[in-house]
């Protein structure tokens, strides 16, 4: 820690909800405790306290968003693909190409039932930054628990980037009919 004041209690719940409400960019957990002077811990417990508050507030792997109340009406569509993992970045760069935002994975796990994660990329540099941390990580894709067969829940300012998309991802043998 430095010599900065460290933020306590509501004070710093407020302070988190103010910066991640006027970022137009995702803040990691690390940015937000250098701000607030705490621990990374710390901001992991006030975030699911503030989410216990129904704040829209979502993990991405690039970090923490305000989902914005006030956004342009969005459709969303729910895909079944199949791929191995070696396609995943072809399969997000040709969604995000298309102005599509891919907002989740899921996939039917035979013990845990339905688990989801999410994704939250709208452009190549965040499919990149996403694929780094799972490159950095070590972590397996979730699909790799399928044997590739996942769902995503997408999402456009149209029905038809929707129907765009789905034709793309049907013509790179990835869409499941």
């Amino acid at each position: 820690m430095t010599d900065r004041k460290k933020l306590l209690g509501e004070e710093r719940r407020e302070k988190l909800l103010s910066l991640l409400q006027t970022s137009a960019q995702p803040i990691t957990g690390s940015a937000l405790s250098k701000m607030t002077n705490v621990s990374r811990q710390v901001i992991v417990s006030d975030i699911t306290l503030l989410k216990a508050r129904n704040e829209p507030i979502v993990a991405t792997s690039q970090g923490y968003i305000y989902l914005q109340t006030k956004k342009p009406i969005m459709h969303e569509r729910t895909v079944a693909c199949n791929h191995d993992p070696s396609l995943t970045e072809i399969e997000l760069n040709l969604l995000v190409d298309l102005g599509i935002m891919v907002k989740d994975v899921k996939v039917e796990h035979p013990v845990y039932g339905d688990l989801t994660a999410s994704i939250m990329v709208t452009n190549r540099k965040e499919v990149q930054q996403f694929l780094e941390k799972v490159s950095k990580t070590k972590a397996a894709y979730l699909s790799e628990l399928t044997n590739g067969i996942h769902l995503h829940t997408i999402a456009a300012s149209s029905e038809e980037l929707l129907n765009e998309a789905e034709a793309a991802l049907k013509k790179a043998n990835i869409l499941i009919d």
